[in-house]
């Protein structure tokens, strides 16, 4: 029941404030320029979404070829998916957090939350893991 009303309150909040932030910069810049601010804002971080992705794949790789679990670099996985995917959306407010999911030097605020929360979720009983 609180997982829908947060759903649904990001369904109409979100919008609404990318909204006022497109009309707001157009207002500043112009429609055309803004247009295109997004448009090299959306390229510029799936480039960096690339580029971070496949340097946390070869993290990846090295942690298991040593037989460690990479636990840290499969946060940083998600991170970066998450910050990917609010980047192919438009908007500015959701290509700010993007960049901050996807940028290395931010990565780590998003990784202590995330641990917090499956540690929280582990305690709860809510989290499953399977194991092969």
């Amino acid at each position: 029941m609180i997982r829908s009303k947060w759903l649904w309150a990001g369904l109409f909040i979100i919008p609404a404030v990318e909204l006022f932030g497109f009309i707001y910069v157009a207002d500043q810049l112009g429609a055309f320029k803004t247009l295109l601010l997004m448009l090299t804002t959306s390229v510029i971080g799936l480039l960096m979404m690339r580029f971070e992705g496949k340097k946390v794949l070869q993290d990846s790789r090295t942690h298991m070829q040593e037989g460690r679990v990479p636990g840290r670099t499969m946060l940083d996985g998600l991170c970066i998916f998450f910050g990917g995917l609010l980047l192919i959306l438009p908007g500015f407010v959701t290509d700010i957090v993007g960049f901050t999911l996807v940028f290395p030097l931010t990565r780590p605020l998003y990784r202590i939350f995330l641990l917090k929360w499956i540690e929280k979720k582990m305690k709860n009983g809510t989290f499953t893991f399977y194991r092969r």
